[in-house]
Parts: structure tokens; sequence; C-alpha cells
């Protein structure tokens, strides 16, 4: 029965922590007005980034990556249970994408997924930011990145042996990172996806 209670406890902190809407937050204090209108409309660093502010885009990638690391580094602190800790990382990524702060209409979850993975296993974070990183340099597609290495990290979590809980965690929040790029992957097929650094 405690257990039970102590999971639910985690996912609703984990939950809460995620769902905190850094970009929206950063923006307004900035004086720019609203991210939701502008772009794409994401809460996320990609569209701050539209804004014309690399200053704010950065702010808003780090503690949106950051508030997924802090829940499980702080999760793994206080338990070394590996299904709190997945759970932990799982629902910060669900907060992000539906903050109940805006109406569930939140983030795509890349940042938070990036900081979470590493957190989870420094290599496993690494296999994200370097394919990352090498699927935009070759592409200029920032979701097709992301799609790359978030399925790359899926196969990267059994190659780990990460535990059973942690893996499953990891497919949970590729398969939902994947889920929010659905308009970006008919973007991708259509030839109409906007590539990185394009007007």
């Amino acid at each position: 029965m405690m257990v039970g209670l102590e999971l639910v406890i985690v996912a609703a902190l984990a939950y809460l922590a995620g769902s905190v809407p850094f970009g929206l937050i950063f923006t307004r204090l900035a004086g720019k007005g609203d991210i939701r209108a502008v772009g794409s409309g994401n809460i996320g660093a990609t569209n701050v980034l539209r804004t014309g502010s690399k200053g704010l885009a950065l702010l808003t990638l780090v503690f949106d990556g950051g508030k997924g690391a802090v829940v499980v580094l702080g999760t793994g602190y206080a338990t070394s249970d590996p299904l709190m800790i997945g759970l932990g990382g799982m629902m910060a990524v669900v907060g992000h994408c539906f903050p109940i702060w805006l109406k569930f209409c939140g983030g795509k979850g890349v940042a938070t997924c990036v900081a979470t993975f590493a957190a989870f296993d420094p290599l496993l974070g690494m296999v994200f930011v370097l394919l990352w990183i090498g699927t935009a340099a070759l592409t200029r597609y920032s979701s097709l990145a992301a799609l790359v290495a978030t399925l790359a990290c899926s196969v990267a979590a059994v190659a780990l042996k990460l535990p059973p809980p942690i893996f499953s965690a990891v497919i949970a929040m590729s398969a939902l990172s994947w889920i929010r790029h659905h308009a970006n992957i008919g973007r991708l097929l259509a030839g109409t996806e906007n590539r990185i650094g394009a007007k």
C-alpha cells in the first residue's frame, strides 16, 4: 500500500515539475509577449528562438532540460528504486507536453527528454546529443534530428542494459516525443518542413 502511495506522490510531483512552462515564462518576462502566438505556437526552445533571442532560447533549453534531470536525480537521491526513478523521469516529460497550467497544450519534450536520458545514464544522453547534432548538421531539420535521436536512444537503452523500468520509461518518452512531432512528420514527408535557419 505504501509503495503504491509513494508511486502516486512521485508521479504527481514529477508531473508538476515538468509542467512549468519556462519558455512562456521567460518570453513574457523579457517583454516578447505570448510565445504561443509566435511561429508554431510551441512553448519549447526551438520556437522561442523564433522571437529572435538566442539567449532566451538557450535559457529555455537549459531550464526545460533541467527540470527533467532534477526530477530524476532528486528521485534517485530519495530512493534507489528504478521503478520510481523511471516513473519520475517519464512524468516530467508528460508534464512538459501536457501542462495543467496551459490546458494541457505544451511542448514536444525534446529538451526534457535529453536531459532526463542523461540523468538515467550519461551515455544515453551522449547518444542523443551526438545523433541530434549529426542529423541536424546533415539535414538542417530540427524535428528530424529529434526523431532520429529519440529512436536511437530506445535502441541504446537495450545495449546499455538499463533496468527494465528505466528502459520502459525511455521507450515511452521516445514514443511520446514521436507522437508530439506528428505534424512535423507530415511536413517532412511532404517536403514542406522548415529547415534550421530558414527565414
